[in-house]
């Protein structure tokens, strides 16, 4: 499997890159109120207004900094209800791929709770220990009502009449 790895403080994370659309530099989010502290902004992506979370919030509790290595992840989030929808996903030091096969990820059984779900399994390299996000088990369906409605991209899906 290859891998993107990026940074949250000075813990190494990968994310597989079948379910990165591209990679972006830092841009000007526009704040919205009333969101969870862990969504960065939005901003508008190929005609589409879309949330960014921040990865160090969410995970640490601390916004990214500002590096010249900080990037915004494009992922394709696919909901509960099978929609796709593209979101941001902001972290330091996104710099680097890996290839594992994926007989090396490790399953630490670190689930604490259903809020932490998207923590997966571990892979050991030279670099160190480094921890696979789920992106399936990202946001909760609260979270997903909240930031996803009406957004959705799947340009084969229909409105009602």
């Amino acid at each position: 499997m290859l891998m993107l790895l990026f940074y949250v403080g000075d813990n190494l994370y990968a994310l597989d890159s079948s379910q990165v659309v591209e990679v972006i530099p830092r841009v000007i989010l526009r704040k919205t109120h009333q969101m969870p502290d862990y969504v960065g902004g939005m901003f508008q992506y190929r005609s589409a207004i879309v949330p960014v979370i921040d990865l160090c919030y969410l995970i640490r509790g601390q916004p990214s900094c500002s590096y010249l290595s900080t990037r915004i992840i494009m992922v394709n989030y696919f909901g509960k209800d099978n929609s796709k929808r593209c979101i941001g996903l902001m972290a330091e030091r996104v710099t680097e791929t890996l290839n594992k096969p994926d007989s090396e990820l490790i399953d630490v059984a670190t689930k604490l709770d259903e809020t932490h779900g998207y923590l997966g399994e571990m892979i050991m390299d030279e670099k160190g220990m480094i921890q696979r996000i789920r992106l399936e088990s990202l946001l909760s369906d609260s979270q997903q009502q909240y930031l996803l409605a009406g957004r959705n991209d799947d340009s084969n899906n229909t409105k009602p009449n």
